[in-house]
């Protein structure tokens, strides 16, 4: 169990939050998140064909509801712990979407040379949603050197959170969730885009666009150079 001093945790776990009896595990959010972000990864991923990655996909109501969003699509759900994984595989089978089982994956690792990747051939994206701040930046640095690995030319890298600008904060919110982050643990927070973007163009990547979500967080749209 975490740390019952701590406010914020990187993993749902049964017995604080909901549990529906079958292992699907229940993210508070996703009822609101879920609509704005399929309609801003419409604009990208609507009618294309190939592999998306999900990395760190938590509760998997998001990746069961991706993969029904974006049927064209092999949507793979990835995360680093079991009980998240079961919840992944638990919603599919709910939603009759049994297919695609969830694959263990800690971006922190060379994840772009396990097998079971790289079989799913060159990616057509990769999805990370409240992952960066809520995780090591060896985890966001392993996504974008992974990415500049494994994505198709023009393939794209969506990270969905809550961002700043140098010491700017989208809202007072922000600033105070970024100060509890860190007081739980000091490789946490909210990243920096404009350092996002410089490590992402050392791996072939380029900050292509960022679009304003609810409750001042972003989604913000990596590609690969051609």
């Amino acid at each position: 169990m975490t740390d019952p001093g701590k406010r914020h945790t990187a993993r749902y776990l049964p017995g604080q939050h909901d549990l529906a009896g079958d292992a699907r595990l229940f993210s508070d959010v996703f009822q609101r998140n879920a609509p704005p972000i399929i309609a801003t990864l419409s604009r990208y991923l609507l009618g294309q064909g190939g592999a998306v990655l999900e990395i760190g996909a938590g509760t998997g109501q998001h990746a069961a509801a991706f993969a029904l969003a974006f049927p064209t699509l092999h949507w793979q759900a990835t995360d680093p712990f079991p009980e998240h994984l079961a919840s992944i595989r638990a919603w599919r089978r709910h939603l009759l979407r049994d297919d695609h089982a969830p694959l263990e994956l800690d971006a922190a690792d060379d994840w772009s040379s396990q097998p079971d990747i790289r079989t799913l051939g060159p990616l057509t994206a990769i999805y990370a949603g409240n992952v960066t701040h809520i995780a090591p930046w060896a985890v966001t640095e392993g996504i974008l050197t992974g990415a500049g690995r494994c994505l198709a030319p023009g393939g794209r890298v969506f990270l969905y959170g809550p961002f700043r600008r140098g010491m700017e904060f989208f809202g007072a919110g922000n600033r105070a969730f970024d100060a509890d982050l860190r007081a739980d643990n000091p490789d946490w927070g909210l990243r920096d885009i404009d350092h996002l973007d410089a490590v992402a163009r050392r791996h072939g990547l380029e900050l292509e666009d960022r679009h304003d979500m609810p409750a001042n967080n972003h989604i913000l749209v990596f590609a690969r150079r051609q």
